[in-house]
């Protein structure tokens, strides 16, 4: 499948996890992708990406035979129900809890939930609360 555009943050142009079980780890990530309505970007040998994020095995060309340490990620949900459905289907395909949907303190309105993936990393999806976007994104076209 051939990328004819792109969607990029506002920090972060890309993020690559190097993973003990590549399915277990497509298996997590496809369904808390599709719950945060990022569709999977495509799969080849040892590796899947979706938009920012690329996920491998240690065997992939692009690892060079390492696994990469814990990291923390998060990603931008659209409301607090958004965060919710991502911590379940998270639960239910593999992940552990890491701190349960809530508001946080971190500032006024921050929603959020955290559950490690297989490989230990704590993946996040907050929504910012009430708050305006100069951009959903920034679009690249090719």
């Amino acid at each position: 499948m051939e990328t004819q555009e792109l969607h990029r943050g506002r920090l972060i142009d890309h993020i690559q996890l190097v993973v003990r079980d590549l399915p277990a780890s497509q298996r997590f990530y496809e369904a808390v992708l599709k719950v945060l309505q990022v569709p999977l970007g495509g799969t080849g040998e040892g590796y899947f990406w979706a938009d920012e994020l690329f996920v491998s095995s240690a065997d992939s060309l692009a690892a060079q035979g390492r696994l990469t340490g814990r990291h923390h990620l998060a990603f931008q949900a659209r409301d607090p129900a958004m965060v919710n459905a991502f911590h379940e289907a998270a639960l239910a395909h593999g992940g552990e809890d890491n701190g349960g949907p809530g508001e946080r303190p971190y500032h006024p309105g921050y929603y959020a939930a955290f559950v490690l993936d297989p490989d230990g990393n704590n993946i996040e999806a907050v929504f910012h609360g009430a708050a305006e976007r100069s951009a959903p994104s920034v679009k690249v076209t090719f």
